[in-house]
């Protein structure tokens, strides 16, 4: 039966963790328990910060149409209720992509949304 040699292996994996840890300061990236820590706790920092990010994009375009419903006499519940009724279909990325840099075609926007709102079928009274 061949011998196991695993000495590279234990080296590649050391290796990988201190090269993640460039750029660290003094200790954390020169020895192997305090650099292992620190790549540790900054990949977690960086998967949750990729889950943030959407969060705060989000939140980001909402405002910006939020912001640019108002100046068309809207609010955002209205403008997104009224771009529904009209079956416009934009998502939040493009709708904010309009409100920064095309403000006129964001007006047409929120003109086609005031009259879908206008011409809505009342709701019946419940009986």
């Amino acid at each position: 039966m061949p011998r196991a040699k695993r000495g590279n292996k234990r080296l590649e994996r050391r290796k990988k963790i201190l090269k993640l840890a460039k750029g660290y300061r003094g200790t954390k990236s020169k020895l192997y328990r305090s650099a292992k820590e620190s790549v540790e706790r900054g990949l977690n920092f960086a998967y949750t910060g990729r889950k943030l990010k959407k969060r705060d994009f989000r939140s980001l375009w909402i405002v910006r149409i939020g912001a640019a419903a108002r100046l068309n006499g809207l609010n955002y519940s209205q403008f997104m209720h009224g771009l529904k009724l009209a079956g416009i279909e934009l998502d939040r990325k493009i709708l904010a992509d309009f409100a920064a840099k095309q403000p006129e075609a964001f007006a047409q926007l929120a003109t086609q949304a005031k009259s879908a709102l206008e011409n809505k079928p009342q709701a019946r009274a419940a009986a």
